[in-house]
């Protein structure tokens, strides 16, 4: 108990208190039973969800960029893709176009080989006609005296021959028409063939 003549300040002094069982219990004491957050706790957990939160945005901008040079690419890719089928469909379609007009060619040959060209206004048919398919890149394939190559001459008949070495071009049938790297028709020709 306190004393009569203890002052308020006197009973302030004794920071004990009484538990149950009697003892004193200092208030630094309940204080470690409970502890309190202090500031700083707060704020360093603070500092790592800020900091956790800025790597979930750096990784979701990174993905975001990953993902946007991959769709660029993709549009890359695509682009060069539809150039290329362009240039193809067109190169077809300019070849199926010529393939079409090359037994008129062939007639207008034959007829200028017998001469029922000379003097005539076919001639100048034939002369455009030539100019038109030049234009386009379209070159003579099959000459006499050249060697034999199977992917751009259809051998008719095997001579042979002596003279030769190799299978070579005895003479030409038909003329034979190629568009750049495209055969557009084979060359009939007659082959001299080295005599065994």
């Amino acid at each position: 108990m306190a004393d009569k003549n203890s002052t308020p300040d006197d009973a302030g002094a004794d920071s004990g208190a009484r538990s149950e069982d009697g003892d004193t219990a200092s208030v630094d004491g309940i204080n470690d039973l409970f502890p309190v957050e202090d500031a700083d706790v707060e704020t360093s957990l603070s500092d790592a969800d800020t900091a956790m939160l800025a790597d979930a945005e750096r990784d979701l901008v990174a993905d975001m960029r990953n993902d946007m040079l991959r769709a660029q690419a993709e549009l890359v890719n695509f682009r060069t893709r539809v150039e290329r089928d362009r240039v193809a469909n067109r190169e077809a379609v300019i070849a199926e176009v010529l393939r079409t007009l090359l037994p008129a060619m062939d007639d207008m040959t034959r007829a200028e080989a017998h001469g029922d060209l000379e003097g005539s206004p076919l001639a100048l048919v034939a002369q455009k006609l030539r100019g038109g398919f030049e234009k386009y890149g379209l070159r003579l394939v099959g000459v006499k005296g050249e060697p034999f190559d199977p992917n751009f001459h259809e051998a008719l008949v095997q001579l042979p021959s002596p003279d030769v070495t190799i299978n070579t071009i005895a003479d030409v049938i038909e003329p034979g028409y190629a568009l750049g790297d495209r055969l557009i028709r084979a060359a009939k020709v007659a082959v001299h063939v080295p005599a065994e």
